[in-house]
């Protein structure tokens, strides 16, 4: 069997956890990781052992999918140089909304032009519980769904705070509060002479959070409070025919960064069994994120 290669962008908290998830699929082989700051290079190879580190994904020879582990505001930058070059994409791109209609939009557009693939928003939320989501509509077609994330650190809101001019390190905490509402507990670490009540303002009026109750507290060391573990609890009552009060619940606790590898990895996989153009996961057949034969996978499932 003739492995896809895979190229890992980007070495955070989910870029590190997309290593052991490509190197556990049969199916797969680790490129490299490409590093877009060179001045990172050297201290990621120390963490990355005998895999290839680079600055430019041309440097790993042939790539099938490049995995972007990278800011979801990066995303719309980064991912149209790969799919010009021909090589499949995935993200966890999280900014709901617009946002992610606009993305698969221009991206549709570069993929059919280039015979490439993109799987946007491949986390687990946007992602996996996006198809859960559906999965419950389908059981009850009319009704309300609650999604409830938490309590734990939310890495797209941790890194959109790290972000701001002044801090130094940060770490969101998201506090579910039922019926779909949450807190954002937000921990800065400022850098010498900024003021952190201007930085607290920019959090609070940042996308991310503005939509949500948000408390900024100042601290003097981030990394003692990091707990990765995060968790969904969904909730849908809802009308089956003209049955009423259906009531379906799914609850899911979780290594954050660890869950979004593995699901990013599933979809590079996915992404090399559909055509050219953009898709989000719900667009794409269940089956085509595992891997095994079919007949035997359809077997042991149904």
């Amino acid at each position: 069997m003739q492995k896809s290669r895979i190229a890992v962008v980007g070495f955070g908290n989910v870029g590190r956890e997309v290593l052991p998830a490509l190197k556990e699929s049969p199916d797969m082989e680790v490129a490299g990781i490409v590093v877009r700051d060179p001045k990172k290079i050297d201290s990621t190879k120390k963490k990355a052992g005998n895999i290839p580190v680079v600055a430019d994904i041309e440097e790993l020879g042939k790539v099938d999918v490049a995995i972007l582990s990278i800011p979801s505001r990066s995303v719309p930058q980064v991912a149209p140089r790969y799919l010009e070059m021909g090589i499949n994409t995935v993200d966890s791109f999280d900014i709901h909304g617009d946002s992610i209609v606009n993305l698969r939009k221009d991206l549709d557009h570069i993929g059919k032009a280039h015979n490439s693939v993109a799987v946007i928003s491949a986390g687990w939320d946007p992602g996996s519980d996006s198809i859960v989501r559906a999965l419950l509509e389908v059981v009850t077609p009319k009704g309300l769904t609650y999604t409830n994330f938490g309590p734990g650190m939310s890495l797209g809101h941790t890194v959109a705070v790290k972000a701001i001019e002044g801090v130094e390190d940060a770490l969101s905490m998201t506090i579910p509060e039922g019926t779909g509402l949450h807190k954002r507990l937000v921990y800065v670490k400022t850098k010498d002479g900024y003021d952190f009540e201007k930085i607290s303002e920019a959090v609070k009026k940042d996308p991310y959070f503005i939509h949500d109750e948000t408390h900024v507290y100042k601290v003097d060391d981030v990394k003692s409070l990091i707990d990765k573990g995060h968790g969904v609890h969904m909730e849908r009552k809802g009308v089956s025919g003209a049955t009423h009060n259906q009531r379906i619940e799914f609850i899911m606790s979780i290594c954050n960064p660890a869950a979004a590898g593995q699901i990013m990895v599933a979809a590079a996989r996915a992404s090399l069994r559909q055509k050219p153009g953009c898709y989000t996961m719900l667009e794409i057949p269940l089956i085509n994120f595992l891997y095994g034969e079919r007949e035997r996978l359809l077997h042991r499932l149904i």
